[in-house]
């Protein structure tokens, strides 16, 4: 089967002029036309900033258009480790900006009029392991009581209600999250930063980065694959594609491939079997599965096939492998055909953490590990008022950003393989 990503199926991605010669200053250059550096183009070009967007593929290329389109509240780890971690106030701060962050999308959505299929359908997690459901209980106490968030469990007996899969010991269920069509909603961001005034220039590597200053003014001297530019300001928002132009940010970030199948059209009355309530839905492991139905009622399944990034390889092995777990998770879907299959490249830091702030002077904000519809829109926002000169409160600035022990890591994750590995021994253990 050849590689397809279904979401681009269903969309008219915004096109910009070629010919078009770069500008020769802006007040902010924003590195990465995805969520993230397009949210924080679209606030700082309504602001009356001068700003240009470049990206070394097209709008919405990478992991922007390839996601699941699920809309998350949380963040990857859990409220007692992040505790544990930061201690209760910035936790309580991290978790009440996991909750805006769903409705920073909602209000770009409606702003915008982009058509995407928004829709607040809640996520649903289930557990893999009796230990794992029991842990739900205290995890809902935690939050109601340190963020006054409600969540609620629910058991193995009462799971027909909710998911058409007898494999699952019980769930979990948060009401505020949602889902939506990543491709349309990229493709209205970008159409809403030409709106605004901003100037987005693809097929524009950035090859180097450099102080310079200009006119009296500090500020930056990008080198790309189509010229030259200066900037006051530079904002990378580049995730699980950062490159060598910002070596200290890609010494930060590992790439790690995520896989998705979609199947054929499904049966009205089978779709709702699978999924009565149409949640976004994903498993308690380490080396999880998420899936959902999508607004034309196929299966869309997903999870770490294989840590590897993308290639032709990764993604036929991925179907295969997504292709059986979907089938035992849904025995029902043993006939249905898989028409798309497709891979994108989530970025994690080492601590599993967002991370967004100042590096040797650049702006930037990374490492969403799966959360990245969210958490990208908004830390695009929040890190576009922080260049315009305002002080919004973000619990993701200033906390430490680990790199790898010793420095064994320069950009290229030698160690996915042993990483794969070690969470699989991880999900038969724990």
């Amino acid at each position: 089967m050849l590689e397809q990503n279904y979401w681009l199926t269903t969309v008219e991605m915004p096109t910009t002029e070629a010919s078009r010669p770069l500008p020769e200053r802006v007040d902010v250059l924003v590195i990465g036309a995805g969520f993230t550096g397009l949210s924080a183009a679209r606030t700082l070009a309504k602001r009356g900033a001068k700003v240009a967007v470049l990206d070394s593929e097209t709008v919405g290329w990478g992991a922007s258009s390839r996601n699941g389109g699920m809309v998350l509240t949380g963040m990857k780890l859990g409220v007692n480790k992040l505790i544990s971690m930061y201690g209760r106030e910035r936790t309580q701060r991290m978790y009440a900006a996991s909750l805006a962050s769903i409705d920073c999308v909602e209000e770009v959505v409606q702003e915008e009029g982009i058509d995407c299929d928004f829709a607040r359908r809640g996520h649903l997690e289930v557990a893999c392991k009796q230990k794992h459901f029991d842990d739900y209980a205290r995890q809902t106490e935690v939050i109601a009581r340190e963020f006054g968030h409600q969540l609620h469990v629910v058991q193995k007996h009462e799971l027909g209600s909710e998911i058409g899969s007898g494999i699952y010991y019980g769930g979990m269920v948060d009401e505020v999250s949602a889902g939506l069509n990543p491709a349309r909603y990229v493709a209205g961001l970008g159409c809403a930063v030409m709106k605004a005034g901003a100037e987005v220039y693809e097929h524009s590597l950035v090859r180097a980065i450099e102080r310079e200053s200009s006119q009296g003014e500090s500020g930056w001297k990008i080198s790309t694959s189509r010229g030259g530019l200066w900037a006051r300001d530079v904002f990378v928002g580049t995730s699980g594609y950062t490159g060598r132009a910002t070596p200290a940010l890609q010494k930060k970030i590992i790439p790690i491939g995520s896989f998705i199948i979609t199947t054929e059209v499904l049966p009205e009355a089978l779709a709702r079997e699978l999924s009565p309530r149409n949640r976004m839905i994903y498993d308690s492991k380490n080396y999880l599965y998420y899936y959902r139905l999508t607004p034309d009622r196929r299966m869309l399944f997903g999870g770490r096939a294989a840590f590897f990034p993308v290639n032709n390889q990764t993604v036929r092995r991925s179907a295969e492998i997504l292709r059986r777990g979907m089938i035992d998770v849904y025995p029902q879907l043993r006939d249905a055909r898989v028409e798309y299959v497709w891979g994108g490249t989530l970025d994690f830091a080492f601590d599993i953490m967002p991370h967004a702030g100042q590096m040797d002077g650049l702006y930037y904000s990374v490492g969403y590990a799966g959360h990245g519809v969210a958490m990208a829109t908004y830390q695009g926002q929040k890190m576009a008022e922080l260049i315009a000169g305002d002080k919004p409160d973000n619990p993701f600035v200033g906390i430490p950003f680990p790199g790898a022990p010793l420095g064994l890591y320069n950009g290229r994750p030698w160690f996915l393989p042993f990483a794969g590995a070690w969470y699989k021994v991880l999900d038969w253990v724990t």
